[in-house]
């Protein structure tokens, strides 16, 4: 548990006090104090949760969907305070296009905000950092504070934006140039939509806690300081726009992907085809001069071997030169490579 106290008088903000110290510091209006619980799952809760219903006089049920981490952005106004879940989120170690999240409980009151997690947080360690240094978020009151807490939880979520451009870039990249990795690409392409899928909905669903807190619902925040909720409510929808975009281009993948691997597939077929074609008359020749008939005029000629093996050579070459001319060999090869070659 840390503690951090704005004093108007003193001018700074002061550390290192005990829970014993909150009743008399909230009681002074004048003070500004945040609360941040970093309660991991296996610690023990009790001295937590004895602080949030004795000392702050929370409702039972918002203290029990601190312990829960599986609840939805949510908001709730309660005569002295406003209840918010708002969930922040990071890229996964062993695959920057996935993420996880993580659920961040705040209380604002008219001079205190208390936050709770299991998991660290970067956002909050930036504001107690900025707070360290500048008083100035203090100085707006409580709910300025948590205006900061929001608004850097929610510009964390560029990285994870990023990462999803990149490796759909990558990908596109990776789609053109397959050979026989297709399936795994289509594997990574699956994964990648379900993320930017994720990412939609886990948006989607914040942008109405954000729009009901910056736009005056709530008595809990002065309406000097909506702007800036509303601008925290406008950096997520623009992060809830990507993802929608995102969503489109992945989905194109998939079209592109069902493109390439149905140009390979036709290119076989061609090749199997024009050889088969090439083949087919060759095999006549051969045939005929099989069979195993008594009269055959051919049959007594002294170079009719030599004669029949230069027929099918010329066959062959009368064949290759006519898909040639057809364009249906050789000048697509010669297309790929001429735009290989191009300079970009």
């Amino acid at each position: 548990m840390d503690i951090f106290v704005y004093r108007k008088n003193a001018g700074r903000v002061e550390e290192d006090f005990t829970a014993d110290d909150l009743p008399a510091l909230l009681a002074d209006e004048s003070n500004v104090v945040w609360v941040d619980f970093l309660n991991k799952i296996e610690d023990d809760s009790t001295q937590v949760k004895e602080i949030l219903l004795n000392i702050f006089k929370f409702h039972p049920l918002t203290v029990e969907d601190c312990f829960e981490t599986r609840n939805q952005p949510k908001v709730e106004a309660f005569p002295d305070y406003l209840y918010l879940i708002v969930h922040g989120v990071k890229p996964e170690v062993t695959h920057t296009a996935n993420f996880v999240t993580k659920e961040l409980d705040c209380f604002l009151g008219k001079n205190f905000v208390v936050t709770f997690r299991v998991e660290a947080f970067q956002s909050i360690k930036i504001v107690k950092q900025e707070i360290r240094n500048n008083t100035f978020a203090c100085k707006r009151g409580a709910a300025y504070l948590l205006h900061q807490i929001l608004d850097q939880l929610v510009d964390l979520y560029m990285p994870v934006v990023d990462d999803f451009y990149e490796t759909i870039n990558s990908l596109e990249d990776r789609v053109f140039r397959m050979k026989n990795d297709g399936n795994a690409i289509l594997e990574e392409i699956m994964a990648l939509r379900r993320s930017v899928s994720r990412l939609k909905r886990i948006s989607a669903r914040q942008l109405d806690v954000l729009y009901r807190t910056s736009h005056g619902e709530f008595p809990h925040i002065p309406a000097s300081i909506l702007p800036f909720y509303r601008d925290v409510h406008d950096h997520l929808l623009r992060i809830s726009d990507l993802s929608e975009n995102f969503r489109d281009l992945v989905n194109s993948l998939f079209d592109i992907h069902f493109s390439v691997t149905t140009n390979k597939t036709n290119d076989i077929i061609k090749f199997l085809t024009i050889f088969s074609a090439i083949w087919l008359p060759l095999s006549f020749i051969a045939g005929v001069y099989g069979m195993n008939f008594e009269n055959i005029p051919e049959l007594k000629t002294q170079n009719g071997y030599y004669f029949t093996l230069g027929l099918m050579v010329v066959v062959a070459i009368s064949l290759l030169f006519y898909f040639w001319r057809k364009g249906w060999i050789l000048v697509a090869a010669n297309k790929s490579k001429e735009k290989t070659d191009k300079p970009q």
